[in-house]
């Protein structure tokens, strides 16, 4: 009986045993449970990030190599923290907290430790470091930048934070992730897909060769390169133009929608958010409370159009008839009066102004009393200002126009149901007389006023402004093909077109004239209030210009808005025009105007909010 006991007990035993192997040799040997295991390291493979070109195959951004020290903190003898600490050249304290974060990763899976190691640096680890279990060095590779400009429209790269990590299953611990910028748009693109390698460890923890033969190893999918549509000569040539001033400069293709520049200041060198220095550089930048140059002024900055927005009130008197060509309107008084408003105009007293006079002299009252009719027009104010606003909305302004950068403000063209609540229902057009001129309530962004321009260059309609022009064995958004139409017909732009240029020839910015270039254009100049200690306080007015040449063929099209630049002659004016010059000619001729321009410098001016009582940098 006993001997037969045994028997059952062995036959129990083995049996377990032979299911134990099974679960082992096959089973787990055939799924992912086997990534658990200490003696199984998972290695990943990185393609290199996609290269970015200019538009005329200047290389913009490209890469060079790092590498990462990777932790598996299980393996690692907790008694050569001191002389790992030394070796790394980092305090004791700092080799704990790195050690922890990545123990509450995981203890038995590899995280980076530190990130960034040159050459020269992996050169000196690899000669000590195999002295040290639990870490290994994964080689990868940074953005290294060409150009010392267009940070504002590239982005950068940094590790992905632990939320990206949980809702992405793609990114781990310590990965690099495109941030801000066309490095964000187009993270998928420019990143590839990676690889991965199973490499089996002995009992010593060496590494004896892959797992199972490798089956379960993966190539990398190799990253796409992306040519834009910035002409990058042009770019660090408006960044010139804009030294010591706060700004931007927009310039489009109008027929196809490529943005051939946009340069925002100021500016900072991309190379500085590269590398280990990257937070400190970063959290210096975002604390500049004066300059900001994290600010994306061009697409993200509000302002009051000013005076450019009359050619869309213009456009829009056309249209319903209000006005047509021929028709003079008198400046009774040298202002505009209606009830609770008034509004100085640019004209002597008794002076009439037909469209195009009044467009080239930037008569207020001319374009304040088409905008009351048109608004009047209907059977209310409020029927009249809706359809209005429709017109408005039809020149993309209001919106985020669909570019392909992930950074951007809508701007604001107000609706009856804004007045309604801001007056109790009690307005009539009247009210809303600033509208007439771009000032009140109506807010544009830079790139709006510069696809406006681009609008009227092609007399009706714009294609969304983009700045990816090919991707390699790819093709970029449909949407960047795709004609937009305003709701004004193509007859009524030849009137606005004649008006701009008599702008330049004639008008309020006959100081940008080009040597045979036909420029079209429109000075604006925007009111600038501050809020301090809750007193609204006037500051130096902006300066605004847009505009298109040839005016005949127009192959650019531009806004430059520079902040208290005092009005759109002095400084918009003539650095569009300088813009115009450099891409159509490919040189300057007026060294004079360059050099005035260059040396213009608007720092006291940006520094007069912070000489008020009681004002607070940081406010």
């Amino acid at each position: 009986m006993r001997d037969k006991f045994f028997q059952i007990v062995v036959l129990i035993i083995s049996g377990l045993l032979i299911i134990k192997l099974f679960d082992l040799q096959i089973i787990k040997n055939n799924s992912s449970d086997f990534l658990e295991r200490g003696s199984i390291q998972k290695i990943y493979e990185f393609p290199e990030r996609g290269y970015i070109y200019d538009r005329n195959n200047k290389l913009i951004v490209s890469n060079e190599p790092y590498y990462d020290l990777m932790i598996i903190p299980r393996d690692v003898e907790l008694n050569d923290s001191t002389e790992i600490s030394k070796l790394l050249n980092i305090p004791i304290h700092t080799f704990n907290t790195k050690f922890n974060k990545s123990r509450i990763f995981s203890n038995v899976k590899p995280s980076v430790f530190m990130s960034g190691i040159t050459k020269n640096e992996f050169a000196l680890l690899q000669e000590k470091l195999w002295k040290y279990s639990g870490f290994f060095i994964q080689k990868n590779s940074k953005r290294k930048y060409n150009y010392k400009t267009a940070s504002n429209i590239l982005g950068y790269t940094s590790e992905v934070n632990s939320y990206e990590v949980e809702s992405n299953p793609y990114y781990k611990a310590g990965e690099m992730i495109g941030r801000q910028g066309l490095e964000k748009t187009y993270e998928v693109k420019l990143r590839g897909k990676k690889g991965v390698k199973y490499l089996q460890k002995d009992k010593f923890n060496r590494i004896i060769g892959s797992y199972n033969n490798g089956i379960y190893d993966s190539s990398y999918v190799p990253a796409k390169n992306i040519k834009l549509t910035l002409d990058i000569e042009l770019q660090k040539y408006g960044d010139s133009l804009l030294k010591n001033k706060f700004g931007s400069i927009i310039a489009i293709e109008p027929k196809t929608g490529e943005i051939l520049a946009l340069v925002n200041s100021p500016i900072y060198d991309p190379s500085i958010l590269v590398g280990r220095d990257r937070s400190s550089n970063y959290n210096t930048l975002k604390l500049d409370s004066i300059g900001k140059p994290l600010f994306e002024r061009g697409l993200q900055g509000q302002y009051p159009p000013g005076s450019t927005f009359k050619l869309i009130n213009a456009l829009i008197g056309l249209q319903e008839k209000i006005i047509d060509e021929k028709k003079t309107i008198r400046c009774d008084y040298g202002h505009f009066y209606a009830k609770n408003s008034f509004m100085k105009c640019h004209c002597d007293e008794g002076t009439y102004n037909n469209l195009n006079t009044a467009i080239y002299n930037s008569c207020n009252t001319y374009f304040a009393k088409v905008y009351k009719e048109t608004v009047d027009n209907q059977t209310s104010s409020k029927i009249g200002l809706d359809k209005w606003k429709e017109y408005v909305n039809s020149f993309g302004m209001g919106n985020y126009l669909g570019y392909d950068h992930p950074t951007g403000r809508p701007g604001f063209i107000p609706s009856s149901n804004y007045y309604d609540r801001w007056y109790n229902k009690s307005w009539r057009a009247s009210t809303t007389i600033s509208n007439s001129i771009g000032q009140g309530e109506i807010l544009s962004t830079p790139i709006q006023m510069a696809n406006l321009a681009a609008t009227i260059a092609n007399k009706g309609w714009y294609i969304a402004p983009h700045f990816v022009k090919e991707i390699e064995n790819d093709s970029i958004d449909s949407k960047f093909k795709e004609v937009k139409k305003t709701l004004i017909d193509e007859k009524y732009y030849d009137p606005i077109i004649k008006g701009m240029i008599d702008v330049v020839e004639k008008g309020t910015a006959t100081n940008s004239k080009i040597k045979d270039i036909l420029i079209a254009g429109k000075t604006g100049t925007a009111e600038n209030f501050i809020k301090i200690d809750g007193v609204r306080k006037q500051l130096t007015d902006h300066s605004i210009f847009i505009g298109f040449a040839p005016a005949d063929n127009p192959k650019i099209a531009i806004c430059v808005f520079i902040e208290n630049g005092y009005w759109g002659t002095r400084w918009a004016a003539p650095i569009s025009s300088l813009i115009m010059e450099k891409y159509l000619k490919g040189s300057v001729s007026r060294n004079w105007l360059e050099s005035y321009i260059k040396d213009g410098n608007l720092n006291e001016e940006y520094l007069k909010p912070y000489k008020y009582k009681n004002f607070k940098i940081n406010e």
